[in-house]
């Protein structure tokens, strides 16, 4: 379960095109809860990721999610641009080897995901991202599988719909948040399916 440059590529490339075809969902699901632009954003933000990073040469799976992280950054509007890009930006920083193994993984997922909650100064049970991230890290940190990343960011994201929404828009909502599926969460739960299917093709 290695992450090297191709892999690292192909997994970016899955994720743009989970996020083209279900940008009307995204939106939809931010129109009930947020600002209603999630979709967009992120549709015209990855469109950039995937044209930057094609045909690119890099050394490292570090290289090519610094270049992501800058990126979603400068193209993604919204919040959601801040965090994802931290996310990524964290990932890069914290292993540089040309070949990422399982534990140097889930080291990676674990600084986004601290980088997620100091940038969006949230906690899990807030009905944001975090509460499909934060999962995620702790099943990784037990054992880095990715049928298991798959499920465990699903069935967190599923979770999300009971939520009430204490963070960002959404809040302003109070009880009727409760019912919907938190946007970023289900952003993040493509970044891992994603992520799943590159490191399954891979082996």
């Amino acid at each position: 379960m290695n992450l090297d440059v191709q892999t690292t590529i192909a997994w970016i490339q899955k994720l743009n095109d989970k996020i083209q075809s279900n940008k009307d969902h995204l939106t939809s699901l931010d129109r009930a809860i947020g600002d209603g632009d999630h979709g967009i954003n992120m549709a015209r933000g990855f469109q950039e990721v995937s044209k930057v990073i094609e045909g690119a040469e890099f050394s490292s799976p570090s290289d090519v999610l610094k270049k992501v992280a800058t990126t979603v950054m400068s193209k993604v509007g919204g919040a959601s641009g801040p965090l994802y890009g931290t996310a990524f930006l964290k990932m890069s920083m914290a292993n540089k080897e040309e070949t990422v193994d399982g534990d140097g993984l889930a080291g990676m997922l674990e600084e986004a995901l601290a980088g997620i909650k100091q940038r969006g100064k949230a906690e899990k049970g807030e009905k944001t991202m975090v509460d499909v991230w934060e999962p995620v890290v702790e099943a990784m940190n037990e054992e880095f599988d990715s049928g298991r990343l798959r499920e465990v960011a699903q069935s967190s994201m599923e979770a999300t719909e009971e939520l009430k929404a204490t963070k960002g828009r959404a809040a302003y909502l109070k009880d009727r948040s409760i019912g919907h599926l938190d946007p970023g969460s289900v952003s993040s739960f493509y970044l891992f399916e994603a992520m799943a299917e590159a490191l399954e093709e891979s082996e």
